[in-house]
C-alpha cells in the first residue's frame, strides 16, 4: 500500500512538472515587419480581407490557447488528486485526476479544432490567389 502511494505521488509530481515544460513556447517571438502580401489587394472588389499570414497566425494562436488551457486544467485536476491522496481518500484523487484529464483532452481538441480551421482558410486563401 505504502509503495504504491509512493509511485502515484512520484507519477502525479512527474505530469505536473511535465505539463509546465509542455506548455512552454519553444520559439522565439519574431520582429520583422509584415510583408506587403498581407495587405489586400487595391483591385478587389468588396470589403477588404484580412491576409492569409494573418488568418494563419491566429489559427496557431487557438492551437496555443487550447493547449495552455487544457495544461491547466491537467495541472489542477493533478494538484486536486494529489491533496485527496494525501488525505487517504484514494476514490476521489483517481476522480480529480481524471476529471483533469478529461478537460484537458476536450479543451485542447477545441482549441486545435479552431485552430485547424483558421489555418485551413488561410491556406485557401493563398491558394485561390494562384
Amino acid at each position: 500500500m505504502r509503495r504504491t502511494l509512493q509511485t502515484i505521488y512520484l507519477t502525479g509530481f512527474l505530469l505536473m512538472f511535465a505539463t509546465v515544460g509542455w506548455g512552454q513556447s519553444g520559439g522565439s517571438p519574431s520582429s520583422a515587419p509584415p510583408k506587403a502580401t498581407d495587405t489586400p489587394s487595391a483591385d478587389a472588389s468588396g470589403p477588404p480581407s484580412e491576409g492569409a499570414g494573418r488568418e494563419i497566425g491566429r489559427g496557431g494562436e487557438d492551437i496555443g490557447k487550447g493547449v495552455a488551457q487544457g495544461t491547466a486544467d491537467l495541472a489542477r485536476g493533478t494538484a486536486g488528486g494529489i491533496g485527496n491522496l494525501a488525505h487517504g481518500r484514494v476514490g476521489s484523487a483517481v476522480g480529480d485526476v481524471g476529471k483533469g484529464v478529461g478537460e484537458t483532452s476536450k479543451t485542447v481538441a477545441v482549441g486545435t479544432a479552431k485552430g485547424v480551421v483558421k489555418v485551413g482558410k488561410g491556406i485557401g486563401g493563398e491558394l485561390r490567389k494562384l
